[in-house]
C-alpha cells in the first residue's frame, strides 16, 4: 500500500543543511501537507529558522512565509543573501562574550550581559533595533525576535568571520569599550596619570576613555594580538573601515 497523503516538495539549500535532520540533507523532502499550515510553518518544521531564510520560492514564484501552498507544490528554500542588510547594531547571547569583545575592538557596537535571560533579550534587540546574535535556534524561532541571524563556528575568530561576512558592519578600531561598549575618547596624558603604572607612563603617550564606564586605554603589549584581529577583519570586510 502507498502513502497518497497530500505532500509538498521541499528543496533546501545546502547552505541550511546544518540546521536541518540528516535524512533530510537531501535534493528534496517530501513533507505532509494538509493545506493549512503556512510556507513558514512548514519551512520551521524542519528546523530551519526563518532568520535564515532569504527567500521562499513556490513553483518558480517567491512568496512570503505567512503564504499558504497548495499540496503538489515544490518549495525551494533559500538562504539570506550576503551582505544582508541590517541595522549595524547587534545584540549577543550569554554564550557569545567572546565575540562580542572582538566586535567591540573592531568598533562595533555590540551590547551583551552574560546574565540576560531569552525575554530580555528579545525585548532588548526589538526596542534598540539589534540584530539579536545567537547560536540557539529555539530562541531564533521564537515569534517575536524581528531580526536576528544564527552565528556559525565554534571559535571566536570564525564567528567573527562570519558575522563580518553576513552583514558588512562599518569597522573603526579602538574606538569602543571591550568592557562595556561605550565610545572612546582621547584624554591627555596627564588626565590619566593618577590612573596607570609607572611603567605605562614611560612607555606610552596616547590614551582613551571610555565615556560611559571611565576605563582608560592605551595600546600596551597586548597591541600585537589585537591588530592580527584587525588585519583579520580587513580580509573579510576591506571595504568596512572608516
Amino acid at each position: 500500500m502507498t502513502d497518497e497523503r497530500p505532500t509538498l516538495r521541499v528543496r533546501i539549500d545546502p547552505d541550511l543543511w546544518l540546521f536541518v535532520a540528516p535524512r533530510h540533507r537531501v535534493g528534496q523532502v517530501a513533507v505532509p501537507h494538509d493545506g493549512t499550515a503556512t510556507l513558514g510553518h512548514v519551512t520551521e518544521s524542519l528546523g530551519v529558522p526563518l532568520t535564515e531564510v532569504g527567500e521562499l520560492v513556490v513553483d518558480g514564484t517567491a512568496r512570503e512565509p505567512g503564504r499558504l501552498a497548495e499540496a503538489g507544490s515544490t518549495v525551494q528554500v533559500r538562504p539570506v543573501r550576503r551582505p544582508q542588510p541590517a541595522p549595524a547594531r547587534f545584540l549577543l547571547d550569554v554564550h557569545l562574550g567572546k565575540l562580542a569583545r572582538r566586535l567591540r575592538l573592531l568598533g562595533v557596537d555590540a551590547a551583551y550581559r552574560n546574565d540576560a535571560d531569552d525575554d530580555e533579550l528579545i525585548e532588548r534587540a526589538a526596542r534598540e533595533h539589534r540584530v539579536l546574535l545567537t547560536q540557539d535556534r529555539g530562541l531564533l524561532r521564537r515569534r517575536a525576535v524581528r531580526v536576528g541571524a544564527y552565528v556559525r563556528g565554534t571559535a571566536p575568530a570564525d564567528q567573527l568571520t562570519d558575522v563580518l561576512d553576513r552583514f558588512a558592519p562599518p569597522l573603526a578600531p579602538w574606538t569602543r569599550c571591550t568592557s562595556c561598549n561605550g565610545e572612546l575618547a582621547a584624554v591627555p596624558k596627564q588626565e590619566v596619570l593618577p590612573e596607570i603604572k609607572p611603567g605605562t607612563r614611560r612607555n606610552y603617550d596616547d590614551y582613551a576613555r571610555c565615556r560611559d564606564c571611565g576605563r582608560v586605554y592605551w595600546r600596551g603589549a597586548h597591541a600585537r594580538r589585537i591588530d592580527g584581529i584587525i588585519r583579520a577583519a580587513r580580509s573579510v570586510h576591506p571595504d568596512g573601515f572608516s
